[in-house]
């Protein structure tokens, strides 16, 4: 890497952190007691990634995804999820004209930067399904026409539990879709005391301001593009997948994209703590939220009720570690 690369990763890292900055406060002017939280949908959002934030109801999640959507200043719509709901009224449909006597696309909700779906597992697989295509290559096509959507572009989606009632799993290529999976958990008692004073009489959310635009989280993009991963960091994020791939008691483990996904987050992983290079323990870090959701346990680990999430942290005592590099 030549001095002048370094030089300007090195400005674009500073501008980075300050927009950074600003928007991890913003989105904790909502979100009380959840930093490491708030920091992972920033994470995510700046690795070009999609996420996925499940937990029981009145939580959060919903909080969260509009406090992310908003914080920025570009186009954000929300679909609500439920079991009428059809693949059309998600990417479009082509209607008549009769003015003009011919057909007219009418783009559908997530011709948006950040698409904010509600419960997302409410509706039926066949409906999830319309968001495959503009998950990956982020484009839809419609009646054999193709259409790009604009950059960046997000999903934001949140669910329920699927034990409880009225609820569909995601299906496996879906989940593969999301870049990180997150769970807001219950606030601490010195939070929820702070929401009880905050939100008691209004929403934060009506006073949230934008504090970045759609061209800043594009600069901040390439910058995180630029985040060096050495060889040994990049056969350590493979060793990690390969390592669920071969485990025993896991029926399907993660797939290539998962390891994709896995350097994509370290690097804005490094980029958010000021490094213009990832280290393993940025993939120890996201390990888990990158790689739990994507794994689908045999029934030996389901009798012995133990989650993807473990199974990857044990992983991670078991791969070895490669020197961590100083720059």
């Amino acid at each position: 890497m030549s001095v002048s690369t370094q030089g300007d990763i090195g400005r674009g890292l500073d501008g980075l952190t300050q927009v950074a900055k600003k928007i991890h406060g913003a989105i904790e002017s909502v979100i009380e007691g959840k930093p490491d939280v708030v920091r992972l949908a920033l994470t995510v959002l700046l690795a070009e990634g999609h996420l996925l934030i499940e937990d029981v109801p009145g939580v959060g999640k919903t909080m969260l995804a509009k406090a992310l959507a908003r914080s920025v200043d570009c186009s954000v719509r929300r679909v609500q999820f439920t079991p009428d709901l059809l693949p059309s009224d998600i990417t479009g449909v082509s209607a008549y004209n009769q003015e003009r006597r011919e057909f007219e696309f009418k783009p559908g909700p997530v011709f948006a930067n950040i698409v904010v779906g509600d419960e997302i597992n409410r509706a039926s697989p066949k409906t999830q399904s319309a968001l495959l295509e503009c998950m990956e290559e982020r484009q839809v096509t419609v009646d054999g026409t193709t259409y790009a959507l604009e950059l960046p572009f997000m999903v934001v989606a949140t669910q329920n539990p699927v034990e409880m009632e009225g609820t569909y799993p995601l299906p496996e290529a879906q989940r593969d879709r999301y870049t990180a999976r997150i769970s807001m958990g219950y606030p601490d008692r010195s939070a929820e005391l702070e929401m009880l004073d905050v939100h008691g009489g209004s929403s934060p959310l009506e006073d949230l301001a934008p504090v970045a635009c759609a061209s800043d989280v594009r600069q901040l993009i390439e910058v995180v593009r630029q985040v060096h991963v050495s060889a040994a960091v990049r056969h350590y994020a493979i060793d990690l997948v390969t390592a669920t791939r071969e485990h025993p008691e896991l029926r399907l483990g993660a797939s290539p994209r998962a390891t994709l996904h896995l350097v994509r987050a370290a690097r804005a992983h490094a980029a958010l703590g000021e490094r213009d290079y990832v280290t393993p323990d940025d993939l120890q870090d996201l390990a888990v939220p990158v790689l739990a959701h994507r794994l689908l346990p045999g029934s030996e680990a389901r009798v012995a009720r133990r989650p993807p999430e473990q199974i990857v942290r044990e992983l991670l005592d078991r791969v070895p570690v490669p020197d961590r590099p100083r720059g």
